[in-house]
């Protein structure tokens, strides 16, 4: 590819690119690329938030660029402020130690193990010692940490901040000095903490690293982002069935974003599917994907086929009464009144908007919704009526 290939690829589901011509001069020099990524280990296991981060390294992999994953040992004893409200409980270095083993085994289901450069950033935090902490601390100001949103907020309601939480994107800031990264990738929350790795590598008379920031996944409620303590996450080592099953819970509209997010289609590709597959298929087709590249093949169609017999069956009649209509796309409100399911548009009107219609088991809330009538459907209006529609 070329620089300006790569550049339109790796811009592919990020939130922000800091800067485009700065990283775009750096491909034009045809040299791989140092790309680091960090994490610091403070719960055993993964979940597929982590692994926005893990996709977009890893299509800086298959461009031929040098990936780095940095387990942050070190700063895990520390714990990053970011989001709080107050300090993070410190993490004893046997508990860090213990869920970095995980995180080595569980990110070579995404990286190329062949392509990937695991270090621990105790490696060259350590060996700062006392002298070379103030000497870092002295390239930073009070001032510009209290611009951070939550520093900033935590001050003005006289809430403590503590002096190890400064320390914090400082350290993560010298990650990317001792390792000269060029580019380095975050959530959309770590802008500040990358910002500071650009600051810091000029101090140290380095040349500025390019941050990428990508979306925070949602989690399967729709509305927070996926974490571990809100309950609405997807951990990469769940059993397939559960993967899969939570999988399909996810809204229609939100498994569009997990498409970018989390597998190797382009928007271009999503545009197409969102023409050319039912909600319901593209959903099998996506915890089929996922389900697949956390365990096997065989793994995934287990579970789908799980699903479908549990779930599916199980929720629909098997004589349910076919109604035959012509092949095509009909708008949802139109449908019902053309299977008899009610007396008038009106009233389709209403039920559809209130959540009464379901096309293969996915809710339809737009009454001018397209509806393709390509193979047979399975409609549910309300709790009691059922019909499966057979294309002319």
């Amino acid at each position: 590819m070329t620089p300006e290939e790569q550049l339109r690829l790796i811009k592919e589901g990020t939130s922000e690119v800091i800067n485009e011509e700065e990283l775009l001069k750096k491909l034009e020099k045809g040299k791989p690329l140092r790309v680091k990524a960090g994490f610091d280990p403070t719960a055993p296991d993964l979940h597929l938030g982590h692994t926005v981060l893990l996709q977009k390294m890893r299509q800086f992999q298959q461009l031929g660029h040098e990936v780095y994953f940095i387990i942050g040992d070190f700063t895990a004893m520390i714990g990053d402020p970011t989001g709080r409200s107050e300090a993070r409980p410190p993490l004893t270095r046997e508990q860090v130690l213990e869920n970095a083993e995980t995180y080595e085994h569980q990110v070579f289901k995404i990286l190329d193990p062949e392509k990937t450069t695991i270090l621990f950033n105790s490696s060259w935090l350590e060996s700062l010692g006392t002298r070379g902490v103030i000497e870092l601390s002295a390239k930073y100001t009070v001032a510009r940490m209290l611009e951070r949103d939550d520093f900033s907020k935590r001050f003005k309601e006289n809430k403590p901040i503590h002096v190890h939480e400064f320390l914090y994107p400082l350290f993560q800031a010298y990650d990317s000095v001792a390792m000269e990264a060029d580019v380095e990738l975050g959530g959309t929350d770590q802008k500040f903490n990358l910002l500071i790795g650009r600051d810091i590598q000029r101090e140290y008379g380095k040349e500025a690293q390019v941050c990428i920031t990508m979306p925070l996944l949602v989690g399967l409620d729709g509305v927070r982002k996926m974490s571990k303590s809100y309950g609405n996450y997807v951990g990469i080592t769940e059993e397939p069935k559960s993967m899969f099953g939570k999988l399909m819970s996810v809204s229609d509209e939100l498994m569009w974003d997990y498409y970018l997010l989390l597998t190797d289609f382009t928007s271009a590709d999503i545009e197409r599917m969102k023409k050319e597959l039912h909600p319901m298929e593209a959903k099998k087709r996506l915890a089929f994907l996922i389900t697949e590249r956390f365990h096997s093949k065989e793994e995934a169609e287990e579970a789908l086929r799980w699903f479908e017999s549990t779930y599916s069956k199980r929720e629909f009649p098997e004589d349910a009464p076919e109604v035959k209509l012509p092949a095509g796309k009909v708008k949802a409100l139109e449908l019902l009144v053309k299977i008899n399911a009610v007396q008038s548009k009106n009233e389709a009107r209403r039920i559809i908007q209130g959540g009464g219609l379901k096309v293969n088991f996915q809710k339809v809330s737009d009454p001018y919704e397209d509806v393709e009538v390509s193979e047979e459907l399975k409609v549910q209006v309300g709790k009691k009526k059922f019909y499966k529609i057979i294309p002319l």
